[in-house]
């Protein structure tokens, strides 16, 4: 079972059933959702998921509708029942956080955290969106929306925000995988950051090596190297026989050990001969 789907499980399992101002505004986001189409006096509600037609359908009954019908049409579930007046004046923040969860639970999708952080909510109406999303700066939960295919569409694409939205929907088990999810995710980033790093200043080292020794070999091959000064040419043999060795580990190799800055100025000293011969 995919992450999405367990959340919406989860969602859709949620026994608040007893609260008639929860139900009647949970069921005021559905209504809002874009899996919602208007047909005169009736409205049509699909979704793929058996748990999320079971709950519309007893949030229905809870607020006493009774007349509607569900059918299945391949893996869409659909029910139909009178169109129901939507009321969105003077809202509470409780009312408000309740139309966010039915919204989503009416056409919402989350993908897999292990992949990328992705969360929306697919409105019908652009009222619809601004309500929710001014309703999640109330929760101080950043989100972003934009218009496709004549619907609305609120997404949220940063971990931290998605778990947020995801405790505000009361879903409690999901919240847990998903920042269990999320940590090990950035453990594993960060893991590869640093590797990459070290790759990088690997490489960076091993071509200032080959770089070296074949400014060392120009400087033996023109007969200029025996003019070197002493702690030169010592430094140069070294390398010659350690081309892997890091400055570090040359600077205590040396009969008079030094630095890593010292054995660096040397260095830099012996390319800088090398390549006034290579012009000559």
């Amino acid at each position: 079972m995919s992450f999405s789907t367990e959340l919406k499980e989860e969602m859709s399992k949620t026994e608040n059933l007893a609260n008639k101002e929860a139900v009647k505004y949970e069921l005021v986001g559905y209504l809002m959702s874009s899996n919602i189409s208007e047909n005169g006096e009736k409205i049509k509600f699909s979704t793929e998921n058996e748990y999320n037609i079971n709950r519309f359908s007893r949030l229905l009954s809870n607020i006493g509708i009774d007349d509607y019908d569900i059918s299945i049409q391949g893996k869409v579930f659909m029910i139909t029942c009178p169109n129901i007046k939507i009321q969105t004046k003077s809202l509470s923040i409780d009312q408000i956080k309740n139309i966010i969860k039915g919204a989503y639970l009416g056409a919402g999708s989350i993908n897999n955290p292990e992949n990328t952080y992705h969360l929306e909510i697919g409105l019908r109406k652009k009222e619809y969106a601004d309500l929710i999303m001014n309703g999640l700066k109330d929760f101080n939960i950043k989100c972003n929306c934009l218009e496709k295919n004549k619907e609305y569409i609120i997404y949220l694409k940063d971990g931290e925000e998605i778990s947020k939205i995801l405790a505000l929907f009361g879903a409690n088990k999901s919240v847990l995988k998903y920042e269990e999810i999320r940590v090990q995710r950035e453990m594993n980033n960060k893991i590869n950051r640093i590797v990459n790093c070290e790759t990088a200043n690997m490489n960076k080292t091993m071509n200032a090596a080959i770089e070296q020794i074949e400014t060392i070999r120009k400087l033996k091959k023109s007969g200029k190297f025996e003019k070197l000064d002493e702690s030169l040419k010592e430094l140069a043999e070294l390398r010659l026989k350690n081309p892997s060795a890091s400055l570090v580990e040359l600077g205590k190799m040396l009969k008079t050990p030094i630095g890593k800055s010292g054995v660096n100025y040397r260095l830099k000293k012996i390319m800088e001969i090398g390549k006034t011969n290579v012009k000559k």
